[in-house]
């Protein structure tokens, strides 16, 4: 559900609502989707999630069961104009070391359309969020 920050998401819904309670969608030229999984469910790591409290889901993808240069996209529905230093992204994410694991990538789109890459990691060294 929504925090009281616009665009503030803790993924703690029913099955796939995500989407629409998070304000993000699906990236429809992707090759796989993201989806939403709890903490208890998983056998693997991670066994918690970030969220204080209550909180036991989160979002992920399976990348076991990709070719190399598949890719999963979600975008925000919402339009966030520029800003210095006004609007800022902050995510918490864990990635498992292992050779199937990717590159996860943050962009931002400019007003024409073309992708600006923000942020990426290829691992996380730390088992932790």
């Amino acid at each position: 559900y929504y925090t009281s920050i616009s665009g503030s998401c803790n993924f703690e819904t029913q099955d796939q609502e995500w989407t629409t309670v998070c304000g993000l969608t699906q990236d429809t030229t992707d090759d796989f989707d993201w989806n939403i999984n709890s903490a208890i469910t998983r056998q693997i790591d991670p066994r918690t999630d970030h969220t204080p409290g209550k909180g036991q889901s989160f979002l992920y993808v399976n990348s076991s069961a990709q070719k190399e240069g598949n890719r999963a996209r979600i975008i925000t529905t919402k339009f966030f104009p520029a800003s210095l230093g006004v609007c800022r992204v902050r995510f918490w994410f864990w990635m498992f070391a292992s050779r199937q694991t990717g590159v996860l990538k943050v962009y931002t789109v400019e007003e024409h359309g073309m992708d600006i890459l923000m942020w990426s990691s290829s691992r996380n060294e730390e088992n932790k969020w």
